[in-house]
């Protein structure tokens, strides 16, 4: 027996809603963002995964709801999703333990999460597709401003060395800008930390050059849930998954 301190408290506050894993090197854990918007496109993502996983996954939604005891930041104006920092307290909810992946929820897995999952190199504390995004366009998915910055799309997909991600605390996450997080302000190290991963593994529609090829495909400025985007590159692929996941059933609306 022994006395909690306020941090362990919180966390199994978070835990109890959220959940966290432990695992080892054959459990790829993935942590997925999650948007109210957008429920349709976390199942659908979660779904492609687990269909083409050769090893056990276990995904969890990061939510509002299950971190409101730690998460205290009021909504930014330039915040276009629920999930713009929570994912920053990835780290922590895996108690700085083992390797973890962060994937945004307007994704399709199309190749076992297992060959990403085998990339992990510990000479960093975390690994990305480091694009050169640089967006034009003024808005995207349902009029959401759109925001162009430095790194842009690195944080939208991450293999995160928990352990050597301690500078996301909840209190560096509720009170760090969100340059600072979203930049990789938060390794020691620098840019020298941050491993590159394999373009195909976030392959930006409407930007990268059509791959019919990628593992995984991002529909990063909006997907075929929404009707303005029905017909972007991949999307008979995602119509295709939503009815293997729903067996064939119109969805409900």
């Amino acid at each position: 027996m022994h006395d909690e301190s306020g941090d362990e408290r919180q966390r199994r506050a978070a835990d109890h809603v959220v959940g966290r894993g432990r695992g080892d090197a054959g459990v790829a854990r993935e942590q997925g963002r999650y948007d109210r918007r957008e429920t349709v496109a976390w199942h659908v993502l979660s779904h492609s995964i687990l269909a083409r996983a050769s090893q056990p996954v276990s995904i969890v939604p990061v939510t509002l709801q299950g971190l409101a005891a730690v998460y205290r930041r009021e909504r930014h104006p330039l915040q276009s999703t629920d999930f713009s920092f929570t994912r920053f307290l990835v780290p922590w909810l895996c108690g700085y333990e083992g390797w973890s992946l962060f994937m945004d929820c307007d994704m399709l897995m199309r190749e076992d999460v297992a060959a990403l999952w085998a990339l992990r190199d510990e000479r960093y504390a975390a690994m990305c597709v480091q694009h050169d995004h640089r967006p034009v366009e003024a808005t995207k998915f349902l009029g959401e401003r759109q925001t162009p910055y430095a790194k842009k799309n690195w944080s939208s997909l991450m293999l995160l060395n928990n352990a050597r991600c301690r500078a996301l605390t909840p209190d560096y996450v509720n009170a760090a800008s969100g340059l600072a997080l979203h930049q990789f302000h938060w390794v020691d190290g620098g840019d020298a930390q941050i491993g590159a991963l394999p373009a195909r593994w976030n392959h930006l529609v409407g930007y990268d050059r059509p791959d019919p090829q990628a593992a995984n495909v991002h529909f990063t400025i909006g997907g075929p849930w929404f009707a303005d985007y029905a017909d972007c590159e991949h999307a008979p692929s995602w119509r295709a998954e939503l009815s293997a996941m729903t067996g064939g059933m119109p969805a409900v609306r």
